[in-house]
C-alpha cells in the first residue's frame, strides 16, 4: 500500500503576506541601490561603490544566512531590518540624509534600539525553550536582557563609526549642536539607543508578566513553529 505523501505545514494568510511584500521589497531596494551603483561607477566613486555593494549584501544576508543555517525569521522583523539597514547606510550615507535632515540620525537611533530589543527577546526565547538548555527564565529578567543586548549592540556600531571615521576617513560621527569632534552626536546616539530599548523592553515585560498575547508574542512563536529542530518537544 503506497504512503500517503506528506504535506508541509500552510503558513497563515497573514505570514504569506508579509513574505510576499518582504521580497518584494527587497527587489525594489536592490534594483534602486543597484541604479546608484552603477552611477557612482561611472563616475569613478570607488568607496561608495564598495559600500554599496557592501549594503546590498547585507540586505540579501538574511535569506542567505537562513538558508545556509536552516533557520527561517519571521518575515515581518526581516522587512524592519533590511528597511532600517537600508534608511541607515544606503540613504543615511550614500545619500546624505544624515546632512539634509537633522531629524534622521535620531529617529533611526530610536529604530535600532527598537529592533534590537526584539532581537534580544528572540535570543533570550531560543535559549530559554532549546531543548539542550535548562532555563527558567522570569519575563523581568527576560526584558532587562533584551535592554541590555540592544544598549551593548548599540555602543559597538558607536565603536564601529569611530573606527571608520580614525582609520577609514569616513564621515559617521557628525559634528552636533557646535561639537565638531563627533562626541555628542555620539553620546545623543547612545541616549536615543537607551531609551528605545527601555520602551520595547517595558513593553514586552508587560505583555508576558500579564500572560497577554502581543506582536513580540506572535512573532516569537512564528520563529519557534518554523524552528521546531532548535526547541525541546514536549
Amino acid at each position: 500500500m503506497a504512503e500517503s505523501p506528506r504535506t508541509e505545514p500552510v503558513q497563515p494568510q497573514s505570514s504569506q503576506r508579509a513574505a510576499l511584500i518582504y521580497r518584494r521589497t527587497v527587489m525594489v531596494l536592490l534594483f534602486l541601490m543597484a541604479v546608484e551603483l552603477i552611477l557612482t561607477l561611472y563616475n569613478g566613486l570607488w568607496l561608495s561603490a564598495i559600500l554599496i555593494m557592501a549594503i546590498m549584501l547585507v540586505v540579501l544576508s538574511p535569506a542567505i544566512i537562513g538558508r545556509h543555517f536552516q533557520i527561517t525569521v519571521p518575515a515581518e522583523f526581516q522587512l524592519l531590518a533590511v528597511l532600517f539597514v537600508f534608511a541607515s547606510l544606503f540613504l543615511g550615507e550614500i545619500r546624505r540624509y544624515y546632512d539634509r535632515l537633522w531629524w534622521w540620525d535620531i529617529a533611526l537611533h530610536a529604530s535600532s534600539g527598537l529592533l534590537l530589543g526584539l532581537l534580544g527577546f528572540l535570543l533570550i526565547y531560543i535559549l530559554n525553550e532549546n531543548r539542550r538548555i535548562e532555563l527558567h527564565l522570569r519575563p523581568g529578567f527576560m526584558a532587562l536582557f533584551a535592554f541590555l543586548f540592544a544598549v551593548t549592540a548599540g555602543t559597538l556600531w558607536e565603536i564601529f563609526e569611530f573606527a571608520m571615521d580614525y582609520f577609514v576617513g569616513t564621515t559617521m560621527q557628525k559634528p552636533m549642536l557646535g561639537d565638531d569632534s563627533g562626541l555628542t552626536d555620539t553620546m545623543l546616539d547612545l541616549v536615543v539607543d537607551a531609551v528605545g530599548a527601555l520602551l520595547i523592553s517595558i513593553f514586552g515585560w508587560w505583555y508576558m508578566k500579564r500572560g497577554e498575547r502581543s506582536f513580540i508574542v506572535d512573532w516569537i512563536g512564528k520563529f519557534i513553529d518554523r524552528n521546531p529542530r532548535l526547541f525541546k518537544i514536549d
